[in-house]
């Protein structure tokens, strides 16, 4: 039996925001309020199932192809709600979630519907993982198990490698193919080059094993690092990967002595790679028929440089 740690609550035992790491915004749409204009009362459970695949995000496990890696699945044993307040239309909620116990089949989690500080809906909902085929219950794997206990203590839920084509080509390529090819529609045959052999790899992994997050760096030129073929899992987008990955590359860009780093960002990600200390140079162009700009971050004098393909 594994318990999560509980932070001090207030005399009354009502759950706070600072209780929950995991917390998910929404607006109440109209198309949710009853005849007395508020909140029906079955909608808070749709927030918290909203919640739900935000916190399968915050894990980096892609739900359907994770629990096919543990070889099971989760079902809901039962759903419970206590209301305190009510939201109304146009409201903006905190919808927050903390697993607070993994027992041996059973895994529960504790859920708070939050108006700023004030709480508004307070529930738990227990989880058994089970057999898809018979749905008989069975032991929640040790990997799931870990990886809840690291969430709610702030550990970290995923490991990010960087080498060679050689020992990270598989990986990067399983990524690569389901957004760029799969996804994007990038021809197969414009995807792989030559360069993937002498690139720095960089790969997230999650905790089954599975790549989430990919990205490369080469030479441009001399001083200068190019990185590209920043690539993350559908599912997982806005989590952080991508930037985890951009980082490391950049890191290792600095220490093998570049004195610039750039790349062709796509430009729906332009204001992504603008947090990271990117910025545009030259005039926009279209790469493989989606529309780039080049970008570049100084790590000592700027150099002044072409586009080049990513």
């Amino acid at each position: 039996m594994t318990t999560a740690p509980v932070s001090a609550r207030p005399a009354d035992g009502r759950p706070t925001l600072r209780d929950f790491r995991l917390r998910h915004r929404l607006r109440v749409r109209w198309a949710e309020v009853d005849m007395q204009k508020i909140v029906f009362n079955a909608h808070y459970l749709m927030y918290l199932d909203t919640a739900m695949a935000e916190y399968w995000r915050a894990l980096a496990l892609p739900y359907e192809a994770s629990m096919q890696a543990l070889g099971g699945d989760l079902y809901v044993k039962k759903a419970t709600l206590e209301y305190h307040a009510s939201a109304r239309s146009d409201d903006l909620l905190e919808v927050a979630l903390r697993c607070t116990r993994v027992g041996s089949s059973s895994i529960v989690f504790e859920g708070a519907v939050f108006r700023g500080d004030r709480l508004l809906v307070s529930g738990e909902l227990v989880y058994v993982f089970a057999d898809p085929a018979s749905q008989t219950a069975r032991p929640v794997p040790e990997a799931l198990r870990a990886v809840l206990a690291d969430f709610e203590a702030r550990r970290p839920v995923t490991a990010l490698r960087t080498g060679g084509w050689d020992t990270l080509g598989e990986a990067a390529g399983r990524v690569r193919t389901a957004v760029f090819v799969e996804e994007q529609g990038i021809a197969a045959e414009e995807e792989w080059d030559a360069e993937d052999a002498t690139a720095v790899h960089a790969v997230v992994f999650n905790r089954v094993g599975a790549p989430v997050a990919t990205g490369r760096l080469l030479r441009h030129a001399p001083g200068v690092g190019r990185i590209g073929r920043m690539a993350v899992d559908r599912l997982l987008r806005g989590g952080a990967l991508g930037r985890a990955v951009l980082d490391a590359l950049v890191e290792q860009s600095r220490l093998r002595g570049d004195a610039a780093v750039v790349l062709n960002a796509q430009r729906s990600a332009e204001r992504f790679y603008a947090r990271a200390g990117f910025a545009p140079f030259g005039e926009p162009f279209d790469e493989v028929g989606i529309p780039h700009i080049a970008m570049r971050r100084d790590f000592g004098l700027p150099i002044q440089m072409s586009s080049a393909s990513a």
